[in-house]
């Protein structure tokens, strides 16, 4: 079959986060999907075990969130974000702030998961400007950290290939040591028991620093992009103190943890840890249309609103904050995951997965293995002089054996969409386990 590639002229289109070199000299093209399957433009079917990229957790092109897109498009395709609003943004938010923990009942609409981050954080400053101390301006994040790709995201990020090209970033950001020790940790099954310590580095920060020019501490209730490093029991707990002792305001970067990821709709409800404010996007709307949000706990928002001096409270939005197709399919989705219990379909697929990944711990150069919730991830030992070849060797190949996974360096995570059948997990680690006495 010829492949459409040859039709297309791959020159102008800068991917993101890609080997362009690499990939126009060998491109690989999607041309459509339908619920865990893409179809790629050589016709060869293609298992997605990376629910597209942490997102599409009803899988792809779900009949009621089509069909919710197709009919808000012939309604209403835009609404200013500005002065003025629209029903199903008012509905979609009272939706959500029900679903969310404790009183995080206040809700801010993004775009996509970095400007959820910024937003957050940007939301934290204003919060302790409002409260009175300005002073509060520290942000505090964590090595291996991803938290997007603004400024703002890469600032209280940690993986250094991320910011090594952008300059000094935002200033005072100090990092939390990361939570993963492959002596102590290794081949864990759901949280490692070891590490919850780590935690405790937060209480130098504070010293060094003084509590009263810290604004937040930001992480990820599991560390996705990084390669699933999951937090040791007893960890965001113990976070969790620490902050409220010192008036530090506690953020979670819930972008690939929300919406049943962990068998729940949020991951601070898995961990039964609530922090001030929740960044979402992904799975918000099952990456059909882009949508991001920022949760908070309703006195912040009030704060910020009652102490404003201008009448607009919070100088800060997008033009398609709430925009109407994303809400649309946001709300579609939720009634996806509440009809077809996903969250509860998760929480039964998680030792399904948790089994399979595990079995490939004696596969060649395989140094770990951890899950948690539906996701998962090898990690190999890195080839003498060709760090992340590994990694970027077996995405290859199970793509070419039709199974999309993600690599990271020399980890490769699995993530599939909570409507994967077990049959289908079994097929995803069967290929990566060829792959990886291939490449051993």
């Amino acid at each position: 079959m010829r492949r459409l590639h040859n039709e297309l002229d791959l020159g102008p289109y800068w991917l993101p986060f890609t080997a362009n070199r690499a990939f126009k000299t060998n491109p690989r093209l999607v041309v459509s999907a339908s619920g865990t399957r893409y179809r790629t433009d050589d016709g060869r079917e293609l298992l997605d075990g990376m629910s597209g990229l942490w997102c599409c957790n009803a899988g792809h092109s779900h009949p009621r969130i089509v069909e919710a897109i197709r009919n808000q498009a012939a309604e209403l395709d835009y609404a200013t974000a500005f002065q003025v609003g629209h029903p199903t943004v008012f509905r979609l938010a009272e939706r959500l702030a029900a679903m969310a923990p404790a009183d995080l009942d206040a809700v801010f609409f993004t775009n996509s998961g970095s400007e959820s981050v910024d937003t957050a954080l940007k939301i934290a400053s204003a919060y302790h400007h409002a409260r009175g101390e300005p002073s509060r301006t520290r942000f505090v994040g964590r090595e291996r950290g991803y938290h997007g790709a603004g400024f703002g995201g890469m600032s209280v990020g940690g993986i250094g290939n991320n910011r090594k090209a952008f300059g000094t970033l935002l200033p005072g950001v100090v990092h939390l040591p990361q939570t993963y020790d492959l002596e102590h940790q290794a081949f864990s099954r759901g949280q490692p028991t070891w590490g919850a310590h780590l935690a405790d580095e937060l209480e130098r920060i504070v010293a060094v620093n003084h509590a009263s020019t810290i604004a937040a501490v930001i992480v990820e209730p599991f560390a996705g992009s990084a390669g699933v490093l999951v937090p040791p029991v007893g960890y965001l707990e113990r976070l969790r103190e620490i902050t409220l002792r010192h008036g530090i305001l506690l953020i979670f970067d819930e972008v690939i943890t929300a919406f049943g990821r962990l068998g729940a709709a949020f991951g601070a409800e898995r961990f039964g840890v609530v922090p001030d404010i929740i960044a979402v996007a992904k799975g918000i709307t099952s990456g059909a249309v882009p949508m991001g949000a920022v949760l908070t706990r309703e006195e912040i928002r009030d704060t910020v609103v009652d102490n404003a001096p201008d009448a607009i409270e919070l100088f800060h939005g997008y033009t398609y904050s709430g925009h109407p197709l994303a809400s649309a399919a946001a709300m579609a989705a939720l009634d996806v995951y509440e009809a077809e219990g996903l969250f509860d379909r998760a929480r039964d697929l998680e030792p399904v997965l948790e089994e399979a990944l595990h079995a490939l711990a004696d596969k060649p150069n395989v140094i770990d293995v951890r899950n948690i919730g539906l996701a998962g991830a090898v990690e190999f030992a890195p080839r003498d002089g060709a760090v992340g070849a590994r990694g970027s060797e077996a995405f290859e190949a199970a793509f070419d054996r039709g199974v999309l996974v993600r690599a990271t360096g020399d980890i490769v995570a699995v993530a599939p969409p909570l409507v994967v059948k077990e049959e289908e997990i079994e097929i995803i680690a069967a290929v990566l386990g060829s792959v990886l006495d291939e490449l051993g």
